[in-house]
């Protein structure tokens, strides 16, 4: 597999204190757990997720991939992963893990989990071919190379 097609694959999932993994068998990116942009970042998703959820829930045309991503812990281990698709219940939400666990054992790819909004990291959609949201892996495009995050920009439309 190609460097930019697993970094495709890491943009599209998570951070961990602070590890990030995408959909299927990518590798991971590592982020500082204390790292003050991907706190902003995360900060800024809790911040903005209603008006995400009030969009979610009209979905306007030309939007698509609606998505969480939420905090997975399995004792002493942490990982984030993308939740897609999600719905909200009375409790919380509920939703499709869309990413390979590396470090947590509780949960698996594919797995249909229930979640709260405290355990909401970051959201994304697109529109019109373009990412919103994902403030987490716009934090994780200043981490590459120059050269793998324009591949990343260009190919899946990321503005950040």
């Amino acid at each position: 597999m190609t460097i930019a097609v697993r970094i495709a694959l890491c943009l599209l999932l998570a951070l961990a204190p602070l590890h990030a993994w995408a959909e299927g068998d990518d590798k991971a990116m590592m982020i500082a757990s204390d790292d003050a942009e991907m706190a902003a970042a995360i900060a800024k998703a809790r911040s903005s997720l209603d008006d995400f959820l009030a969009l979610a829930d009209a979905q306007p045309p030309g939007t698509d991939r609606f998505k969480l991503k939420v905090m997975i812990v399995d004792g002493n281990a942490t990982e984030h992963f993308w939740v897609i698709p999600f719905k909200r219940t009375a409790n919380g939400f509920v939703g499709i893990l869309a990413n390979e666990p590396e470090i947590v054992r509780n949960v698996v790819l594919g797995q249909n989990i229930e979640f709260t909004r405290d355990d909401i990291s970051d959201w994304g959609y697109t529109r019109n071919g373009r990412q919103v949201g994902s403030f987490t892996v716009c934090v994780m495009l200043k981490k590459m190379s120059k050269e793998e995050a324009d591949y990343m920009r260009s190919a899946y439309g990321f503005d950040c």
